[in-house]
Order: structure tokens, then sequence, then C-alpha cells
């Protein structure tokens, strides 16, 4: 007579030893009764399927299925209790060929209502498929999905240097997991770029400029650099063409030849830039500080700030030979001590414009809004002939 030891199929516990006899249908008979489940297949330790009870030696160790198949014992479930005595039995997530071993607490008990949840929260309701080891089969990326794991372990979002963010997110929306997908899409929110309408910083712009060749045009057209500090920075022909420059701070930057035209310089500071031939046709640097700038080119290049409103400007002790402000608007304005020989003040208005000091020879001013302007101490008399209309 033989006798064997069977266990239940994946299990190496609780096994029964009976003697085997009869035919297989015998032998499945008293495994039925032994092990308590209907037995309908019997593997040996190497999950062959023994279909001849003549196969069968003594003191063999044989594994009983209800029809499933074979599950090496290796991998079973093992059951822990916990502080509070509540079971969590183990088991193995076959992702994307890569095995990850976990409780099935973890992946029901963070988030109840994820795909993961409902698929492991009752055994075997999905029927999932499992691969010969006993794992479970899920088509998914692994690299993505080990995030997601850790985080339903602690509760934190963790995720390696190299591995894409949004593929992670990708895995959180198919597995349901919606608080980690809206952490993870603040997250993506957070490294992006600003937005077209956010300020530029001194930092950002910087790397601009060493990105860019000395001889190449750096095109910033419209572009949002609102109360950002800009001082000391050679800016030399940069297009600032409709910029937001307003309340920037620029003191002693080199803007020699760049196009302001347009741009907003409203309450910005330029205190001490260079600004020889600088175009700022239209330009609003209304309240704007320009004290002891050089807009004078030994080359001959002058520069063009027609129609520009300079309402209450402060441009004391600049230097601009042979500027062109026709038609600006210079109301209110400071100028005391200002170099504008040769300059054109032809239609400009100039009403309440405090003009002390100033070397106005040769300037034109024809047509221009002298109201209430103060003329004192002017290093050079002033003719007729350079306001008449």
């Amino acid at each position: 007579m033989r006798r064997v030891t069977l266990f239940v199929n994946g299990t190496s516990k609780n096994g029964k030893v009976v003697a085997v006899y009869g035919t297989l249908s015998d032998l499945l008979s008293v495994a039925s009764s032994k092990l308590g489940i209907k037995a309908a297949s019997v593997y040996n330790g190497k999950g062959g399927l023994i279909d001849d009870i003549a196969l069968i030696r003594d003191d063999d160790v044989l594994y009983v299925s209800e029809g499933d198949p074979f599950v090496d014992p290796q991998y079973e479930p093992t059951v822990t209790s916990d502080q509070h005595g509540a079971h969590s039995d183990w088991l193995t997530l076959n992702i994307g060929g890569r095995p990850f071993t976990t409780t099935r607490s973890t992946l029901v008990s963070k988030e109840p209502e994820s795909m993961l949840a409902h698929m492991f929260g009752e055994k075997d309701v999905w029927g999932n498929t499992q691969d010969e080891h006993g794992a479970y089969l899920i088509d998914r990326s692994p690299e993505y999905f080990e995030p997601i794991l850790n985080y339903l372990r602690h509760g934190q979002l963790i995720i390696n240097e190299g591995i894409n963010i949004r593929g992670v997110l990708e895995e959180a929306r198919f597995f349901g997991i919606e608080q980690l997908a809206e952490q993870l899409e603040v997250a993506i929110k957070n490294t992006q770029p600003p937005e077209d309408h956010s300020p530029i910083s001194r930092k950002e712009f910087v790397r601009f400029l060493l990105a860019t060749p000395t001889k190449s045009e750096l095109r910033c057209q419209g572009l949002n650099f609102s109360g950002a500090d800009l001082s000391r920075l050679d800016l030399r022909y940069i297009n600032f063409k409709m910029a937001n420059l307003s309340r920037c701070n620029l003191t002693h930057a080199n803007l020699c030849s760049s196009n302001l035209e347009r741009a907003d310089l409203s309450g910005a500071n330029l205190d001490g830039a260079n600004l020889q031939g600088v175009k700022m046709l239209c330009s609003n640097a209304e309240g704007a500080s320009l004290r002891g700038c050089n807009f004078e080119d030994p080359s001959g290049l002058k520069a063009n700030l027609e129609g520009a409103n300079l309402k209450g400007v402060d441009m004391e002790g600049s230097q601009m030979t042979g500027i062109n402000l026709r038609v600006a608007t210079l109301k209110n304005a400071t100028l005391k001590n200002c170099n504008l020989r040769g300059a054109t003040l032809a239609g400009t208005d100039l009403e309440n414009c405090d003009l002390s000091g100033c070397d106005l020879q040769e300037a034109n001013l024809r047509g221009s809004n002298v109201k209430g302007a103060i003329f004192e101490e002017m290093l050079t008399p002033l003719h007729m002939s350079q306001s008449v209309r």
C-alpha cells in the first residue's frame, strides 16, 4: 500500500496523509473529503498533471486543485495579523513581466474606489488571470506602477530620477487612484515654464542672454518683464518692442540701439542707463526715472523718442544731444541740467516742464507747448526762431 501527502493547490500547509488505492477517481474522492474541496486535478511538486494512479509513488507530495492551473507553493498567500487583529494575505502581481509582492490591504485600504481595490477587494471576484507561478497578470508598465504601489504603501509620492512623471499620471488614472492623480497633476504643473502672461525673472532672462550669440538679435517682443531686476545687464540690440517693462529696474543697463517701440516703461528706473541710438517711438515711460542717462552716440546715431509718453519723468543730468522728442509728451517732467543741443522738440508738450540749466543750443522747439515751463539758468540763450510756429 502506498501513502501520499496531499495539499491544496498552491499551499504547503494543512496537508493530509492518505492511502492510495483503486483508481485516480478514488484518490480524488478521498482528497475532496480530507481537504474540504471539490478535487478535480492532481499535480506533482513540479506542476506535472497526474492522469494515471500508476504514476504515483510512495511518499509523494501531491497538490490537489478544483480544476484551476497548478500554483507553485512558494507563491502561496501567507496570513498575518495586524495590531487590530485583522488579517491581510499576501499576493504577487505580475506587472508587465515584473513581479510585485504586496498585501491585499495595501491595494484596497488607501483607495477603496480604485480599480485595484475592486480587483482584489474580494478573492477571485474578477477572475483575475494568473501566470504559472500564481502571480496576477496585469498588462501595464512596471516602471510607472512602482511609484503607485509605494504611494499605496505609505501615502507619499516618490518618483525616482529618470522616470517620466506623465507616465505615472497615466497609470494612476488607469487604476482610478484619484488622489494620487491630483498630486501628479499639480507636480507636473509646477514643472512647466511660466505661462505667457507670467513675468520673466532676472534668472530666466540671464539664461536666455547666455544662450544667445552676442551678434544675434534677441527677440523679446511683447514679453512680460514687469517688476524684473535687469540692472547692469548688456541689453544691446534687443527687440523689446511692445514689451511690458513697467516698474523694471534697468539702472546702469546697456540698452544701446535696443528697440523699445511702444514698450511699457511706466514707473521703471533707468538711472545711469546707456540709451545711445535707442528707439522708443510711442513708448509709455510715464513716471519713469532716467536720471543721468546717456542718449548721445559719438558716431552720430540719434536716439528716437518721437511720440513717447514721458509725463512726469525725471531726466535730470542726461546727455541728449540730437535726441528726437518730436510730438512727445513731457508734461511736468524734470529735465534740469540736461544737454539738449540740436534736439528735436517740435510739437512737444513741455507744459510745466523744468528745463533749468539746460543747453538748448540749436534745439528745435517749433510748435512746442512751453506753458508754465521753467527756463532758468540756461547755458545758452534761447532764440525766438527756435520756437516760432
